[in-house]
């Protein structure tokens, strides 16, 4: 596996728990499941600060994934430049 293929695998689990934290946390503003989050120790403020990182994480991956030099889309767009 290469280095390309590794920030994309990153950038696409960082993606999926990003949502998986929304949705958590969309759960817990609408008082369903609340005691659950709250017996995690989990309040909204921590599901919301994940997913934010999680995103931020997902986009660094990707712009490094298609920013390497590695990359046939890097190359491609150095050529018609």
């Amino acid at each position: 596996m290469n280095h390309v293929a590794r920030l994309q695998s990153i950038g696409r689990v960082t993606y999926y728990v990003g949502w998986i934290a929304l949705v958590c946390g969309g759960l817990f503003h609408l008082n369903i499941a609340t005691k659950l989050f709250l017996a995690m120790r989990l309040p909204q403020r921590k599901l919301l600060e994940v997913s934010v990182v999680c995103f931020l994480i997902c986009i660094a991956s990707e712009l490094r994934a298609h920013a390497s030099p590695g990359n046939e889309l890097s190359t491609a767009a150095e050529k018609t430049a």
